[in-house]
């Protein structure tokens, strides 16, 4: 690696003129202000930062490796369940990279994805890639889209947020629209961890659905949950219409009505980001008023 040392004394990498390290408690402000220069893009791990914030980096899951030159703050990276790079100055990029690899490695890895800016996370991925081994997927073009006005299209007066009591009843979709996303199952038993994030969401009022009478009873034929909210910013995802009722532009009003509540309550800025395939879905957020103002890409381990 370029320039790259460890100083095992202070505990920090170096590269270029900068110096990657792990942060503390005290370190929080500063990181959340470098979020907020790009809150969508950052969206994911400001979340991870405000939670930290309040409970303490001893509470969550996680850690929060930085980059500093001369003694500022210029990217930081979360490291937890996911991998979220947050690197805003093209001009460090590489370097920050670089120490944050330096950092993977000595680690392990300890995550089931990067995901983030595109540039961050291939960057990232490339430097990482020997030492963690094979992938499941690279997701390389994942269009980042906001909409922070009105929506262009009526929103369905159906699309509501669950409550606890249908818990039962959005869990199935919930799955369903995950096995279909990433082609497994997430589900771990009545305990697991993806139950458990499925009942925080509704309990936090983060869960839409429309729910209609089938033919076995009450069943969701459209759903979408507020995955990440912070700095300003509500990150719509696990949008899912039942298959069988694809075609009949549930997901343009239910998409209207879940920015309309989220705007009105949440933050005043929707964000999602899709695989750039999937041109039915990017031409219905378009519909509704969604405009691209990035890339994602995500590694799945």
């Amino acid at each position: 690696m370029r320039g790259l040392w460890e100083d095992l004394a202070g505990g920090s990498l170096r590269a270029g003129g900068g110096a990657g390290r792990v942060l503390g408690d005290g370190d929080l402000p500063r990181a959340l202000a470098l979020c907020a220069t790009d809150p969508v893009a950052a969206v994911l791990a400001t979340t991870r930062l405000e939670q930290a914030a309040e409970a303490g980096l001893g509470r969550v899951s996680g850690q929060v490796w930085g980059y500093e030159v001369d003694g500022a703050l210029r990217a930081l990276c979360w490291a937890g369940a996911n991998v979220v790079p947050v690197v805003p100055d093209p001009a460090v990029r590489e370097d920050a990279l670089d120490a944050f690899a330096a950092l993977g490695r000595a680690q392990g890895r300890r995550c089931s994805s990067l995901v983030g800016d595109a540039d961050a996370v291939l960057g990232l991925w490339q430097r990482l890639a020997p030492a963690w081994g094979a992938v499941r997927e690279i997701r390389e073009d994942q269009p980042s889209m906001v909409l922070d006005h009105d929506p262009a299209v009526p929103a369905d007066p159906a699309v509501r947020r669950s409550v606890p009591e249908e818990y039962d009843l959005v869990l199935p979709a919930c799955v369903r629209m995950f096995t279909e996303e990433v082609g497994y199952s997430p589900v771990g038993g009545s305990g697991g961890a993806y139950e458990a994030r499925v009942r925080s969401l509704v309990a936090e009022g983060r869960s839409f659905v429309r729910v209609e009478q089938g033919a076995r009873g009450p069943e969701v034929v459209f759903k979408a949950e507020l995955g990440a909210v912070a700095g300003g910013v509500a990150q719509v995802q696990g949008v899912w219409v039942e298959p069988s009722r694809r075609g009949e532009r549930l997901s343009e009003g239910g998409m209207a009505a879940v920015v309309a509540a989220t705007r009105r309550d949440v933050a005043p800025i929707v964000s999602l980001y899709a695989n750039h395939y999937n041109e039915r879905a990017l031409a219905s957020y378009r519909a509704v008023g969604f405009r691209q103002v990035g890339t994602y890409a995500t590694v799945l381990f």
